[in-house]
């Protein structure tokens, strides 16, 4: 199972950890374990149509999956999901 961690700011979905651990062969499918572990995080981390939501970025380890194969990116049990909501402000 992959490990997620959790920017503070969804943490309330997560009864306040910093990371949840979910099973998945894709980031896809772990963003969905997710949501059933979570409930109520999936919308905030995808739009109506599954698509990651434009101001969220999910990285598989150090790499930004929107240059990988985005949401069908594999992954390895041993993988680290990030998930970082884009910032706005001056």
């Amino acid at each position: 199972m992959a490990k997620v961690r959790i920017p503070t700011i969804l943490r309330s979905f997560t009864r306040n950890q910093d990371q949840v651990t979910a099973g998945g062969a894709t980031v896809g499918e772990v963003l969905r374990e997710l949501e059933r572990l979570c409930p109520g995080i999936g919308p905030r981390l995808l739009d109506d149509k599954g698509a990651v939501r434009r101001y969220v970025n999910v990285f598989l380890n150090d790499e930004d999956i929107r240059f990988l194969q985005e949401l069908d990116t594999p992954v390895k049990e041993s993988d680290r999901v990030t998930l970082i909501p884009a910032m706005a402000g001056g």
